[in-house]
Protein backbone atom coordinates (compact mmCIF):
# COMPACT_ATOMS: atom_id res chain seq x y z
CA UNK A 1 0.00 0.00 0.00
CA UNK A 2 1.30 3.46 -0.92
CA UNK A 3 0.60 6.70 0.86
CA UNK A 4 0.75 10.17 -0.63
CA UNK A 5 0.04 13.52 1.05
CA UNK A 6 -1.83 15.91 -1.19
CA UNK A 7 -2.68 19.62 -0.86
CA UNK A 8 -5.71 20.82 -2.82
CA UNK A 9 -5.06 24.54 -3.20
CA UNK A 10 -8.33 26.23 -4.15
CA UNK A 11 -7.07 29.77 -4.68
CA UNK A 12 -8.73 32.92 -6.01
CA UNK A 13 -6.85 34.03 -9.10
CA UNK A 14 -7.27 37.21 -11.16
CA UNK A 15 -7.32 37.00 -14.94
CA UNK A 16 -4.23 38.67 -16.36
CA UNK A 17 -2.53 39.26 -12.99
CA UNK A 18 0.40 36.99 -13.70
CA UNK A 19 2.55 38.31 -10.86
CA UNK A 20 -0.29 38.22 -8.36
CA UNK A 21 -1.32 34.72 -9.37
CA UNK A 22 2.26 33.49 -9.13
CA UNK A 23 2.57 34.97 -5.65
CA UNK A 24 -0.64 33.23 -4.56
CA UNK A 25 0.61 29.92 -5.96
CA UNK A 26 3.99 30.26 -4.24
CA UNK A 27 2.36 31.07 -0.89
CA UNK A 28 0.19 27.99 -1.13
CA UNK A 29 3.13 25.85 -2.27
CA UNK A 30 5.20 27.04 0.69
CA UNK A 31 2.37 26.01 3.03
CA UNK A 32 2.08 22.62 1.30
CA UNK A 33 5.80 22.05 1.75
CA UNK A 34 5.54 22.99 5.41
CA UNK A 35 2.73 20.45 5.75
CA UNK A 36 4.96 17.74 4.32
CA UNK A 37 2.98 17.30 1.11
CA UNK A 38 4.09 15.23 -1.85
CA UNK A 39 1.73 16.95 -4.27
CA UNK A 40 0.28 20.48 -4.33
CA UNK A 41 -2.50 20.75 -6.92
CA UNK A 42 -3.65 24.12 -8.25
CA UNK A 43 -6.60 25.14 -10.47
CA UNK A 44 -6.85 25.11 -14.22
CA UNK A 45 -4.98 28.00 -15.87
CA UNK A 46 -3.97 29.24 -12.42
CA UNK A 47 -1.02 31.14 -13.90
CA UNK A 48 -3.21 33.25 -16.21
CA UNK A 49 -6.51 33.19 -14.35
CA UNK A 50 -9.60 31.65 -15.89
CA UNK A 51 -11.04 32.33 -18.41
CA UNK A 52 -8.36 34.47 -20.08
CA UNK A 53 -10.45 34.75 -23.27
CA UNK A 54 -8.84 36.91 -25.99
CA UNK A 55 -5.83 37.70 -23.83
CA UNK A 56 -4.38 34.45 -25.17
CA UNK A 57 -4.33 35.99 -28.64
CA UNK A 58 -1.61 38.39 -27.43
CA UNK A 59 1.85 36.83 -27.97
CA UNK A 60 3.28 38.95 -25.16
CA UNK A 61 0.76 37.57 -22.71
CA UNK A 62 1.61 34.00 -23.64
CA UNK A 63 5.33 34.66 -23.25
CA UNK A 64 4.80 36.26 -19.84
CA UNK A 65 2.71 33.29 -18.74
CA UNK A 66 5.54 30.92 -19.68
CA UNK A 67 8.03 33.07 -17.78
CA UNK A 68 5.81 32.86 -14.69
CA UNK A 69 5.71 29.09 -14.99
CA UNK A 70 9.51 28.92 -15.15
CA UNK A 71 9.76 31.08 -12.02
CA UNK A 72 7.39 28.72 -10.24
CA UNK A 73 9.24 25.63 -11.40
CA UNK A 74 12.59 27.03 -10.26
CA UNK A 75 11.15 27.43 -6.78
CA UNK A 76 9.97 23.82 -6.44
CA UNK A 77 11.64 21.05 -4.49
CA UNK A 78 10.46 17.54 -3.77
CA UNK A 79 6.79 18.52 -3.45
CA UNK A 80 5.40 18.37 -6.97
CA UNK A 81 3.29 21.39 -7.97
CA UNK A 82 0.63 20.61 -10.58
CA UNK A 83 -0.49 23.92 -12.04
CA UNK A 84 -2.47 25.16 -15.04
CA UNK A 85 -0.96 27.43 -17.69
CA UNK A 86 -1.14 28.15 -21.45
CA UNK A 87 1.38 26.12 -23.42
CA UNK A 88 2.62 26.79 -26.94
CA UNK A 89 3.36 24.18 -29.58
CA UNK A 90 1.97 24.16 -33.07
CA UNK A 91 -0.85 26.12 -31.48
CA UNK A 92 -2.03 27.03 -27.97
CA UNK A 93 -2.97 24.45 -25.35
CA UNK A 94 -4.82 24.55 -22.07
CA UNK A 95 -2.12 22.77 -20.12
CA UNK A 96 -1.00 21.43 -16.75
CA UNK A 97 2.64 21.42 -15.73
CA UNK A 98 4.13 19.06 -13.17
CA UNK A 99 6.90 21.08 -11.53
CA UNK A 100 9.41 19.56 -9.08
CA UNK A 101 13.10 19.55 -8.24
CA UNK A 102 13.57 23.02 -9.73
CA UNK A 103 12.15 22.44 -13.20
CA UNK A 104 9.12 21.50 -15.26
CA UNK A 105 9.14 17.70 -15.21
CA UNK A 106 6.30 17.20 -17.66
CA UNK A 107 3.29 18.80 -19.32
CA UNK A 108 -0.21 17.54 -20.06
CA UNK A 109 -2.47 19.14 -22.69
CA UNK A 110 -6.22 19.16 -22.09
CA UNK A 111 -7.92 16.77 -24.50
CA UNK A 112 -11.63 17.55 -24.16
CA UNK A 113 -12.31 21.24 -24.82
CA UNK A 114 -15.79 22.43 -23.74
CA UNK A 115 -17.58 24.65 -26.21
CA UNK A 116 -21.02 25.08 -24.67
CA UNK A 117 -22.73 27.26 -22.06
CA UNK A 118 -20.11 29.81 -20.90
CA UNK A 119 -17.17 27.93 -22.44
CA UNK A 120 -15.40 28.87 -25.70
CA UNK A 121 -12.26 26.80 -25.41
CA UNK A 122 -12.26 25.60 -29.00
CA UNK A 123 -11.93 29.24 -30.02
CA UNK A 124 -8.58 29.45 -28.26
CA UNK A 125 -6.99 26.03 -27.80
CA UNK A 126 -6.07 22.89 -29.67
CA UNK A 127 -6.93 19.57 -28.06
CA UNK A 128 -3.99 17.58 -26.73
CA UNK A 129 -2.97 14.55 -28.79
CA UNK A 130 0.43 13.66 -27.35
CA UNK A 131 0.90 10.19 -25.80
CA UNK A 132 -0.15 9.96 -22.17
CA UNK A 133 2.39 9.37 -19.42
CA UNK A 134 2.46 9.01 -15.65
CA UNK A 135 4.50 10.56 -12.86
CA UNK A 136 5.77 8.44 -9.98
CA UNK A 137 5.38 10.65 -6.93
CA UNK A 138 5.97 9.26 -3.42
CA UNK A 139 6.04 5.83 -5.02
CA UNK A 140 2.54 6.26 -6.50
CA UNK A 141 1.72 6.32 -10.22
CA UNK A 142 -0.01 9.69 -10.80
CA UNK A 143 -1.93 10.78 -13.87
CA UNK A 144 -2.92 14.36 -14.69
CA UNK A 145 -6.06 15.66 -16.43
CA UNK A 146 -7.92 18.95 -16.72
CA UNK A 147 -11.56 19.77 -15.94
CA UNK A 148 -13.68 18.61 -18.88
CA UNK A 149 -11.46 15.56 -19.27
CA UNK A 150 -13.23 14.12 -16.23
CA UNK A 151 -16.74 14.41 -17.63
CA UNK A 152 -16.40 11.72 -20.29
CA UNK A 153 -16.58 8.10 -19.09
CA UNK A 154 -14.29 7.10 -21.97
CA UNK A 155 -11.97 10.10 -21.70
CA UNK A 156 -8.42 10.58 -20.45
CA UNK A 157 -9.06 9.37 -16.90
CA UNK A 158 -10.10 5.95 -18.18
CA UNK A 159 -7.02 5.84 -20.43
CA UNK A 160 -4.72 6.89 -17.58
CA UNK A 161 -6.20 4.21 -15.34
CA UNK A 162 -5.87 1.53 -18.01
CA UNK A 163 -2.23 2.55 -18.32
CA UNK A 164 -1.57 2.06 -14.61
CA UNK A 165 -2.52 5.30 -12.84
CA UNK A 166 -3.26 4.73 -9.16
CA UNK A 167 -4.13 8.38 -8.50
CA UNK A 168 -5.40 10.99 -10.97
CA UNK A 169 -5.19 14.72 -10.29
CA UNK A 170 -7.86 16.71 -12.16
CA UNK A 171 -7.37 20.50 -12.05
CA UNK A 172 -10.40 22.70 -12.65
CA UNK A 173 -11.97 26.07 -13.17
CA UNK A 174 -15.57 24.92 -12.91
CA UNK A 175 -18.16 27.70 -12.49
CA UNK A 176 -20.85 27.47 -9.85
CA UNK A 177 -24.59 27.46 -10.14
CA UNK A 178 -27.13 26.27 -7.62
CA UNK A 179 -26.94 22.48 -7.34
CA UNK A 180 -23.74 22.12 -9.37
CA UNK A 181 -21.77 20.54 -6.51
CA UNK A 182 -24.13 17.55 -6.26
CA UNK A 183 -23.85 17.00 -10.02
CA UNK A 184 -20.06 17.06 -9.85
CA UNK A 185 -19.93 14.65 -6.94
CA UNK A 186 -22.13 12.07 -8.66
CA UNK A 187 -20.00 12.22 -11.80
CA UNK A 188 -16.63 12.15 -10.06
CA UNK A 189 -17.55 9.29 -7.74
CA UNK A 190 -18.51 7.25 -10.79
CA UNK A 191 -15.32 8.21 -12.62
CA UNK A 192 -13.12 7.18 -9.67
CA UNK A 193 -14.89 3.86 -9.22
CA UNK A 194 -14.83 3.09 -12.94
CA UNK A 195 -11.11 3.86 -13.09
CA UNK A 196 -10.30 2.04 -9.84
CA UNK A 197 -8.10 5.04 -9.08
CA UNK A 198 -8.04 7.70 -6.40
CA UNK A 199 -9.37 10.92 -7.94
CA UNK A 200 -8.20 14.32 -6.68
CA UNK A 201 -10.32 17.22 -7.98
CA UNK A 202 -9.15 20.77 -7.21
CA UNK A 203 -11.30 23.72 -8.21
CA UNK A 204 -10.79 27.46 -8.46
CA UNK A 205 -12.69 29.82 -6.16
CA UNK A 206 -13.82 33.44 -6.57
CA UNK A 207 -15.57 35.74 -9.02
CA UNK A 208 -14.55 36.61 -12.58
CA UNK A 209 -16.96 38.95 -14.37
CA UNK A 210 -20.29 37.04 -14.48
CA UNK A 211 -18.83 33.75 -13.27
CA UNK A 212 -18.37 32.54 -9.73
CA UNK A 213 -16.15 29.55 -8.99
CA UNK A 214 -17.12 27.71 -5.85
CA UNK A 215 -14.04 25.71 -4.88
CA UNK A 216 -15.50 22.68 -3.07
CA UNK A 217 -12.47 20.59 -4.06
CA UNK A 218 -12.98 16.83 -3.73
CA UNK A 219 -11.12 13.57 -3.20
CA UNK A 220 -12.58 10.11 -3.91
CA UNK A 221 -10.99 6.75 -3.25
CA UNK A 222 -10.75 3.97 -5.84
CA UNK A 223 -14.21 2.71 -4.87
CA UNK A 224 -15.85 6.11 -5.42
CA UNK A 225 -16.21 6.93 -1.72
CA UNK A 226 -15.79 10.58 -0.72
CA UNK A 227 -12.62 11.16 1.34
CA UNK A 228 -12.54 14.96 1.48
CA UNK A 229 -14.49 18.04 0.45
CA UNK A 230 -13.24 21.62 0.62
CA UNK A 231 -15.50 24.49 1.65
CA UNK A 232 -17.65 26.23 -0.93
CA UNK A 233 -17.02 29.80 -2.01
CA UNK A 234 -13.90 30.49 0.04
CA UNK A 235 -10.19 30.03 -0.41
CA UNK A 236 -8.89 26.89 1.27
CA UNK A 237 -5.95 24.53 1.39
CA UNK A 238 -7.22 21.01 1.93
CA UNK A 239 -4.43 18.62 3.02
CA UNK A 240 -4.84 14.89 3.48
CA UNK A 241 -3.01 11.59 3.24
CA UNK A 242 -4.36 9.26 0.60
CA UNK A 243 -3.80 5.54 0.93
CA UNK A 244 -3.38 3.92 -2.46
CA UNK A 245 -4.44 0.30 -2.18
CA UNK A 246 -3.27 -2.44 -4.55
CA UNK A 247 -5.92 -2.38 -7.25
CA UNK A 248 -4.92 -5.25 -9.50
CA UNK A 249 -7.54 -7.54 -7.95
CA UNK A 250 -10.42 -5.24 -8.73
CA UNK A 251 -9.17 -4.64 -12.25
CA UNK A 252 -8.61 -8.32 -12.94
CA UNK A 253 -12.11 -9.20 -11.76
CA UNK A 254 -13.86 -6.25 -13.39
CA UNK A 255 -16.70 -7.73 -15.51
CA UNK A 256 -16.21 -4.97 -18.07
CA UNK A 257 -12.77 -6.31 -18.95
CA UNK A 258 -9.22 -5.47 -18.04
CA UNK A 259 -8.63 -2.69 -20.54
CA UNK A 260 -6.51 -2.99 -23.61
CA UNK A 261 -3.98 -0.25 -22.95
CA UNK A 262 -0.35 -1.04 -22.33
CA UNK A 263 1.40 0.34 -19.27
CA UNK A 264 2.13 4.04 -19.72
CA UNK A 265 5.67 5.38 -19.43
CA UNK A 266 6.56 6.84 -16.03
CA UNK A 267 8.76 9.71 -14.92
CA UNK A 268 10.06 9.11 -11.41
CA UNK A 269 10.04 12.21 -9.22
CA UNK A 270 10.18 10.53 -5.80
CA UNK A 271 9.73 7.02 -4.48
CA UNK A 272 9.37 7.70 -0.75
CA UNK A 273 6.48 9.63 0.81
CA UNK A 274 7.40 12.87 2.54
CA UNK A 275 5.01 12.06 5.38
CA UNK A 276 7.27 9.18 6.45
CA UNK A 277 6.23 7.61 9.74
CA UNK A 278 3.93 10.46 10.79
CA UNK A 279 0.39 9.74 11.85
CA UNK A 280 -1.90 9.65 8.79
CA UNK A 281 -3.63 12.94 8.12
CA UNK A 282 -7.29 12.31 7.29
CA UNK A 283 -9.32 14.50 4.99
CA UNK A 284 -12.06 16.81 6.20
CA UNK A 285 -15.49 16.87 4.60
CA UNK A 286 -17.06 20.33 4.64
CA UNK A 287 -20.86 20.37 4.71
CA UNK A 288 -22.47 21.50 1.46
CA UNK A 289 -24.45 24.73 1.64
CA UNK A 290 -28.25 24.63 1.42
CA UNK A 291 -29.62 26.05 -1.84
CA UNK A 292 -30.58 29.53 -0.61
CA UNK A 293 -27.35 29.95 1.35
CA UNK A 294 -25.32 28.81 -1.67
CA UNK A 295 -26.97 31.32 -3.97
CA UNK A 296 -26.70 34.14 -1.46
CA UNK A 297 -23.03 33.49 -0.72
CA UNK A 298 -22.26 33.21 -4.45
CA UNK A 299 -23.80 36.65 -4.98
CA UNK A 300 -21.67 38.04 -2.17
CA UNK A 301 -18.47 36.53 -3.60
CA UNK A 302 -19.30 37.60 -7.15
CA UNK A 303 -20.06 41.17 -6.08
CA UNK A 304 -16.99 41.48 -3.86
CA UNK A 305 -14.60 40.22 -6.51
CA UNK A 306 -16.14 42.23 -9.35
CA UNK A 307 -15.88 45.45 -7.35
CA UNK A 308 -12.42 44.89 -5.90
CA UNK A 309 -10.77 43.22 -8.88
CA UNK A 310 -11.86 46.13 -11.06
CA UNK A 311 -10.35 48.74 -8.77
CA UNK A 312 -13.46 50.12 -7.06
CA UNK A 313 -13.80 50.57 -3.32
CA UNK A 314 -17.36 51.83 -2.91
CA UNK A 315 -20.77 51.24 -4.47
CA UNK A 316 -23.97 53.24 -4.66
CA UNK A 317 -27.50 51.82 -4.82
CA UNK A 318 -30.87 53.42 -5.42
CA UNK A 319 -32.98 52.41 -2.41
CA UNK A 320 -36.67 52.40 -3.29
CA UNK A 321 -37.87 50.54 -0.23
CA UNK A 322 -38.65 47.56 -2.47
CA UNK A 323 -37.42 44.03 -2.10
CA UNK A 324 -34.92 44.03 -4.97
CA UNK A 325 -32.93 47.07 -3.85
CA UNK A 326 -33.11 45.85 -0.26
CA UNK A 327 -31.52 42.54 -1.23
CA UNK A 328 -28.83 44.19 -3.36
CA UNK A 329 -27.90 46.61 -0.59
CA UNK A 330 -27.66 43.77 1.93
CA UNK A 331 -25.46 41.70 -0.39
CA UNK A 332 -23.24 44.74 -0.98
CA UNK A 333 -22.74 45.27 2.75
CA UNK A 334 -21.88 41.61 3.29
CA UNK A 335 -19.47 41.78 0.36
CA UNK A 336 -17.73 45.09 1.00
CA UNK A 337 -18.58 46.34 4.48
CA UNK A 338 -21.12 48.99 5.42
CA UNK A 339 -18.57 51.80 5.16
CA UNK A 340 -18.25 51.16 1.42
CA UNK A 341 -21.97 51.16 0.57
CA UNK A 342 -24.04 54.27 -0.16
CA UNK A 343 -27.83 54.21 -0.40
CA UNK A 344 -29.84 56.89 -2.14
CA UNK A 345 -33.58 57.40 -1.81
CA UNK A 346 -34.93 59.25 -4.86
CA UNK A 347 -38.64 59.81 -4.22
CA UNK A 348 -41.03 61.16 -6.80
CA UNK A 349 -44.61 62.39 -6.45
CA UNK A 350 -45.77 58.76 -6.48
CA UNK A 351 -43.42 57.35 -3.82
CA UNK A 352 -45.35 56.11 -0.81
CA UNK A 353 -44.45 57.07 2.72
CA UNK A 354 -44.20 53.37 3.55
CA UNK A 355 -41.56 52.77 0.91
CA UNK A 356 -39.54 55.78 2.02
CA UNK A 357 -39.71 54.57 5.61
CA UNK A 358 -38.67 51.05 4.56
CA UNK A 359 -35.63 52.39 2.71
CA UNK A 360 -34.50 54.38 5.72
CA UNK A 361 -35.13 51.49 8.12
CA UNK A 362 -33.02 49.19 5.94
CA UNK A 363 -30.19 51.74 5.71
CA UNK A 364 -30.21 52.18 9.49
CA UNK A 365 -30.15 48.42 10.07
CA UNK A 366 -27.23 48.00 7.66
CA UNK A 367 -25.37 51.02 8.99
CA UNK A 368 -24.70 52.49 5.55
CA UNK A 369 -24.39 56.06 4.32
CA UNK A 370 -27.90 57.17 3.36
CA UNK A 371 -29.15 60.26 1.62
CA UNK A 372 -32.36 61.48 0.03
CA UNK A 373 -32.32 63.23 -3.35
CA UNK A 374 -35.89 63.91 -4.56
CA UNK A 375 -36.25 63.62 -8.34
CA UNK A 376 -39.50 65.59 -8.51
CA UNK A 377 -37.81 68.80 -9.75
CA UNK A 378 -36.19 66.90 -12.62
CA UNK A 379 -39.40 64.95 -13.31
CA UNK A 380 -41.45 68.15 -13.50
CA UNK A 381 -38.86 69.85 -15.69
CA UNK A 382 -38.89 66.96 -18.16
CA UNK A 383 -42.67 66.99 -18.32
CA UNK A 384 -42.65 70.74 -19.01
CA UNK A 385 -39.95 70.35 -21.62
CA UNK A 386 -41.78 67.55 -23.44
CA UNK A 387 -45.32 68.90 -23.13
CA UNK A 388 -45.32 70.60 -26.58
CA UNK A 389 -44.12 67.40 -28.23
CA UNK A 390 -46.45 65.14 -26.29
CA UNK A 391 -49.33 67.49 -27.16
CA UNK A 392 -52.65 66.09 -25.96
CA UNK A 393 -51.62 62.45 -25.85
CA UNK A 394 -52.64 60.63 -22.66
CA UNK A 395 -50.01 59.78 -20.06
CA UNK A 396 -48.46 56.33 -20.41
CA UNK A 397 -45.14 54.56 -19.97
CA UNK A 398 -43.35 57.60 -21.38
CA UNK A 399 -44.03 59.67 -18.27
CA UNK A 400 -43.37 56.72 -15.98
CA UNK A 401 -39.99 55.98 -17.50
CA UNK A 402 -38.87 59.60 -17.18
CA UNK A 403 -38.81 59.03 -13.43
CA UNK A 404 -36.67 55.92 -13.72
CA UNK A 405 -34.25 57.67 -16.07
CA UNK A 406 -33.98 60.67 -13.76
CA UNK A 407 -32.94 58.27 -11.03
CA UNK A 408 -30.38 56.69 -13.33
CA UNK A 409 -28.89 60.09 -14.15
CA UNK A 410 -28.70 60.91 -10.45
CA UNK A 411 -26.88 57.70 -9.57
CA UNK A 412 -24.44 58.12 -12.45
CA UNK A 413 -23.71 61.69 -11.36
CA UNK A 414 -22.79 60.42 -7.89
CA UNK A 415 -20.71 57.69 -9.50
CA UNK A 416 -18.77 60.21 -11.59
CA UNK A 417 -18.23 62.61 -8.71
CA UNK A 418 -17.15 60.12 -6.05
CA UNK A 419 -15.90 57.13 -8.05
CA UNK A 420 -18.62 54.84 -6.71
CA UNK A 421 -19.74 51.88 -8.83
CA UNK A 422 -23.50 51.86 -9.42
CA UNK A 423 -25.14 48.52 -8.60
CA UNK A 424 -28.26 47.87 -10.70
CA UNK A 425 -31.09 46.20 -8.83
CA UNK A 426 -33.12 44.46 -11.56
CA UNK A 427 -33.87 40.75 -11.14
CA UNK A 428 -34.03 37.98 -13.76
CA UNK A 429 -37.82 38.07 -14.08
CA UNK A 430 -37.63 41.76 -14.98
CA UNK A 431 -34.66 41.28 -17.29
CA UNK A 432 -36.45 38.44 -19.05
CA UNK A 433 -39.71 40.26 -19.68
CA UNK A 434 -38.32 43.73 -20.30
CA UNK A 435 -40.04 44.98 -17.14
CA UNK A 436 -37.16 47.35 -16.55
CA UNK A 437 -36.34 50.75 -17.98
CA UNK A 438 -33.45 50.97 -20.38
CA UNK A 439 -31.21 53.89 -19.34
CA UNK A 440 -33.20 53.96 -16.10
CA UNK A 441 -33.20 51.22 -13.49
CA UNK A 442 -30.95 49.21 -15.84
CA UNK A 443 -28.20 51.81 -15.31
CA UNK A 444 -25.18 50.50 -13.47
CA UNK A 445 -21.78 48.87 -13.66
CA UNK A 446 -22.86 45.57 -12.16
CA UNK A 447 -26.27 43.88 -11.88
CA UNK A 448 -26.05 41.82 -8.71
CA UNK A 449 -29.32 39.85 -8.99
CA UNK A 450 -29.54 39.77 -12.78
CA UNK A 451 -29.74 35.94 -12.69
CA UNK A 452 -32.12 35.68 -9.70
CA UNK A 453 -35.82 35.42 -10.44
CA UNK A 454 -38.34 37.28 -8.32
CA UNK A 455 -39.54 34.32 -6.28
CA UNK A 456 -35.94 33.48 -5.40
CA UNK A 457 -35.37 37.11 -4.38
CA UNK A 458 -37.90 36.58 -1.59
CA UNK A 459 -36.23 33.31 -0.64
CA UNK A 460 -32.83 34.99 -0.38
CA UNK A 461 -34.17 37.84 1.73
CA UNK A 462 -35.59 35.35 4.21
CA UNK A 463 -32.30 33.43 4.19
CA UNK A 464 -30.38 36.62 5.01
CA UNK A 465 -32.82 37.60 7.75
CA UNK A 466 -32.34 34.18 9.34
CA UNK A 467 -28.67 35.07 9.81
CA UNK A 468 -29.52 38.47 11.30
CA UNK A 469 -32.71 40.44 10.63
CA UNK A 470 -31.95 43.54 8.56
CA UNK A 471 -34.58 43.63 5.81
CA UNK A 472 -37.87 45.08 7.18
CA UNK A 473 -40.73 42.59 7.32
CA UNK A 474 -42.95 45.09 5.51
CA UNK A 475 -40.63 44.82 2.48
CA UNK A 476 -41.31 41.07 2.38
CA UNK A 477 -45.08 41.34 2.69
CA UNK A 478 -46.18 44.36 0.61
CA UNK A 479 -47.15 43.87 -3.05
CA UNK A 480 -44.20 44.65 -5.34
CA UNK A 481 -44.53 47.95 -7.18
CA UNK A 482 -42.36 50.31 -9.22
CA UNK A 483 -44.42 53.23 -7.83
CA UNK A 484 -44.33 55.18 -11.08
CA UNK A 485 -48.06 55.94 -11.08
CA UNK A 486 -50.80 56.00 -8.44
CA UNK A 487 -51.69 52.55 -7.07
CA UNK A 488 -49.29 50.71 -9.38
CA UNK A 489 -48.53 47.03 -8.76
CA UNK A 490 -46.32 44.65 -10.72
CA UNK A 491 -49.19 42.22 -11.31
CA UNK A 492 -50.97 44.87 -13.37
CA UNK A 493 -48.26 44.57 -16.02
CA UNK A 494 -46.99 41.00 -15.46
CA UNK A 495 -48.53 37.70 -14.43
CA UNK A 496 -48.10 36.87 -10.73
CA UNK A 497 -44.51 35.86 -10.17
CA UNK A 498 -45.38 32.37 -8.95
CA UNK A 499 -46.96 31.79 -12.38
CA UNK A 500 -44.42 33.77 -14.38
CA UNK A 501 -41.16 32.36 -13.04
CA UNK A 502 -41.79 28.67 -13.89
CA UNK A 503 -42.55 29.66 -17.49
CA UNK A 504 -39.42 31.80 -17.66
CA UNK A 505 -37.28 29.01 -16.26
CA UNK A 506 -38.58 26.55 -18.84
CA UNK A 507 -38.32 28.99 -21.76
CA UNK A 508 -34.99 30.66 -20.90
CA UNK A 509 -33.04 27.99 -19.03
CA UNK A 510 -34.45 24.81 -20.60
CA UNK A 511 -34.95 26.22 -24.13
CA UNK A 512 -38.50 24.91 -24.40
CA UNK A 513 -40.60 26.41 -27.19
CA UNK A 514 -44.01 28.00 -26.67
CA UNK A 515 -45.64 24.92 -28.15
CA UNK A 516 -43.73 22.61 -25.82
CA UNK A 517 -44.67 24.74 -22.83
CA UNK A 518 -48.34 24.50 -23.73
CA UNK A 519 -48.01 20.72 -24.13
CA UNK A 520 -46.38 20.60 -20.69
CA UNK A 521 -49.53 22.03 -19.15
CA UNK A 522 -48.91 25.77 -19.01
CA UNK A 523 -51.78 28.02 -20.08
CA UNK A 524 -51.24 28.64 -23.84
CA UNK A 525 -52.40 32.25 -23.70
CA UNK A 526 -50.14 33.03 -20.77
CA UNK A 527 -47.23 31.27 -22.46
CA UNK A 528 -47.65 33.28 -25.65
CA UNK A 529 -47.80 36.52 -23.68
CA UNK A 530 -44.66 35.72 -21.69
CA UNK A 531 -42.68 34.44 -24.67
CA UNK A 532 -43.51 37.59 -26.61
CA UNK A 533 -42.29 39.77 -23.74
CA UNK A 534 -39.02 37.82 -23.49
CA UNK A 535 -38.29 37.91 -27.21
CA UNK A 536 -39.04 41.61 -27.57
CA UNK A 537 -36.67 42.50 -24.71
CA UNK A 538 -33.57 40.93 -26.26
CA UNK A 539 -32.20 44.29 -27.38
CA UNK A 540 -32.49 45.62 -23.84
CA UNK A 541 -30.56 42.73 -22.35
CA UNK A 542 -27.69 43.30 -24.76
CA UNK A 543 -27.22 46.71 -23.11
CA UNK A 544 -27.50 45.51 -19.52
CA UNK A 545 -24.49 45.40 -17.20
CA UNK A 546 -22.94 42.05 -16.30
CA UNK A 547 -24.20 40.23 -13.24
CA UNK A 548 -23.53 37.12 -11.17
CA UNK A 549 -24.49 33.79 -12.79
CA UNK A 550 -26.22 31.45 -10.33
CA UNK A 551 -28.39 29.32 -12.66
CA UNK A 552 -27.45 26.84 -15.41
CA UNK A 553 -28.31 29.46 -18.04
CA UNK A 554 -27.97 33.18 -17.43
CA UNK A 555 -28.46 36.10 -19.78
CA UNK A 556 -25.08 36.91 -21.31
CA UNK A 557 -22.48 34.33 -22.31
CA UNK A 558 -24.89 31.46 -21.73
CA UNK A 559 -27.78 32.62 -23.92
CA UNK A 560 -26.93 34.18 -27.26
CA UNK A 561 -30.03 34.75 -29.34
CA UNK A 562 -30.24 37.10 -32.33
CA UNK A 563 -31.96 40.40 -31.63
CA UNK A 564 -33.48 40.35 -35.11
CA UNK A 565 -35.42 37.11 -34.90
CA UNK A 566 -38.89 36.07 -36.09
CA UNK A 567 -38.99 32.51 -34.80
CA UNK A 568 -41.96 32.26 -32.46
CA UNK A 569 -42.02 28.54 -31.60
Amino acid sequence: MGRVRVALCQINTVVGDLDGNLSAILRALEQAEADGCDIAAFPELAITGYPPEDLVLKPGFISANLESLEKLAARTGRCAAIVGFVDVGRDLYNAAAVCALGSVQGVYHKRLLPNYAVFDEQRYFMAGTEPLSLFRIAGVRVGVSICEDAWSPTGPIAALADGGAELVVNINASPQYAGRLAERERMLATRAADASSVLVYVNQVGGQDELVFDGASLVFDAHGSLLARGPQLMESQLVLDVNVQPIFRKRLLDPRGRGSAEALPELVISNEPTAGDEEPRPGTIADPLPRAAEIYDALVVGTRDYVRKNGFTDVVIGLSGGIDSSLVATIAVDALGAEHVHGVSMPSRYSSEGSKDDARELADALGIDYRTIPIEPAHAAFLDMLRPSFADRPEDLSEENIQSRARGVTLMALSNKFGWLVLATGNKSEMATGFSTIYGDMVGGFAVIKDVNKTTVYELCRERNRRSPVIPESVLTKPPSAELRPGQRDDQSLPPYDELDPILEAYVEQDMTAGELAQAGFDPGLVRRVVTLVDRAEYKRRQAPPGVRVTPKAFGKDRRLPITNRYSG
